[in-house]
């Protein structure tokens, strides 16, 4: 259907769950605004296409708020984080945690980062095949994130399992159940931080640090910057390292051309990026008052969410978008998102991202798919974009 009526996802399955670029391609021929129906939210607006979606992230007139459409709405604590909230109170939540999440903090981490990936490919090599999801792009950084916060007893397994809940399709109940369960976890972690001796990771810097006004994050802003750092710290960059090195797997000239010249490799992680992003939407946006985007009027209080991989595939911004090349200028994709909401952790992403590869490509001269990828498992719901499980020989 086009723009005057609703577009029904629902409608191809897991055909859009596994490969929506071409659905999204149409809509964009279509126009910028589509009044969609999804499988996991229900009716929605969806933007596409790279020009409205970059205004789209930036346009105030969007609240990340709750609150906005459910001012009474009961939000649990780990909801108290700065992508769930508008300026002021996002100003106020990333000046703070930015003030302890430096660059210089990131970039001390390389060290570990290798070491870390090395000592998950010694584990790996050995067996001749893997599933590359458990072996590497899961638990590197998974381990990271939990060392930069100082939790390294976090119980991994139920966190991811919770996790997968929060960012898939699982059903509103299941969604709660998971959200109390991981802030009931995240209030007892902090109330250790809090026991324990002064340390130097960054949840006990968030717990001492406050601005020259005094100001600092309250108990449950502090349950939801957890919440943050460590679903969003390890869930993009998962899905970083499987669809990147999925793609480089499915087109081998360009594996070929980055193994005899690895300077290409940062040209490459962002091409990865803009081709395939870990992230499909931005998360729900609210219009609070009537908006128009290329003459269609979203509604005031229209949940909307912005189709970033849309984005990354607008042949008005990218030269034959569908064609995967590593030595294209791929700057320019919102993969991390764009505005005041751009993504905290990108740098650190970055870092994990062409130190899993580079060491990867380096120690596996034959990797190879070991499966047809037509049988590969995407994740489903239109937040996460990734693949269940990677099979690789090497």
């Amino acid at each position: 259907m086009g723009i005057s009526g609703i577009v029904d996802l629902t409608a191809y399955g897991d055909e859009f769950t596994a490969d929506p670029y071409p659905i999204y391609a149409k809509l964009r021929e279509q126009g910028p605004v589509h009044r969609v129906l999804t499988v996991d939210n229900g009716e929605l607006w969806l933007v596409v296409g790279h020009e409205a979606v970059r205004s789209a992230l930036a346009d105030p007139r969007f609240s990340k708020s709750w609150r906005t459409v459910d001012p009474d709405g009961e939000l649990g604590a780990v909801s108290a984080n700065m992508l769930e909230v508008d300026a002021p109170q996002h100003t106020r939540l990333r000046k703070l945690v930015a003030k302890e999440f430096t660059a210089r903090r990131v970039e001390a981490l390389r060290p570990r980062i290798q070491q870390i990936t090395d000592e998950l490919l010694d584990a790996m090599l050995p067996l001749g095949r893997a599933d590359l999801v458990d072996a590497l792009a899961f638990p590197l950084p998974m381990t990271v994130i939990c060392e930069l916060l100082g939790v390294p007893s976090l119980d991994r397994e139920a966190f991811r399992h919770w996790s997968n809940v929060i960012v898939g399709q699982s059903g509103a109940e299941a969604e709660a159940a998971a959200v109390q369960a991981m802030g009931a976890y995240l209030v007892e972690l902090i109330e250790d931080k809090r026991r324990s001796a002064p340390a130097d990771d960054l949840m006990s810097a968030l717990i001492r640090t406050t601005d020259e006004d005094g100001d600092q994050l309250s108990a449950d802003e502090l349950v939801g910057m957890a919440f943050l750092l460590l679903v969003a710290g390890h869930e993009t960059t998962v899905n970083l390292i499987s669809n990147g090195v999925l793609a480089l797997l499915r087109h081998p000239d360009q594996l070929a051309a980055l193994r005899a010249d690895p300077a290409l490799l940062d040209g490459a992680i962002e091409e990865m990026l803009r081709y395939d992003g870990p992230v499909e939407t931005s998360t729900w946006r609210f219009a609070i008052e009537p908006v128009e985007i290329g003459g269609t009027v979203i509604p005031r209080g229209a949940p909307v969410l912005v189709a970033l991989a849309s984005a990354g595939r607008d042949p008005d911004r990218f030269e034959e978008p569908d064609r995967f090349d590593i030595r294209r200028s791929a700057q320019g994709h919102v993969a991390f998102g764009h505005g005041i909401h751009y993504c905290l952790g990108a740098p650190l992403a970055r870092i994990e991202g062409r130190t899993a590869v580079r060491t990867l490509l380096e120690r596996c001269p034959d990797l190879a798919l070991d499966t047809d990828p037509a049988t590969l498992s995407w994740r489903p719901g239109m937040l996460i974009r990734g693949v269940h499980r990677l099979p690789v020989r090497y």
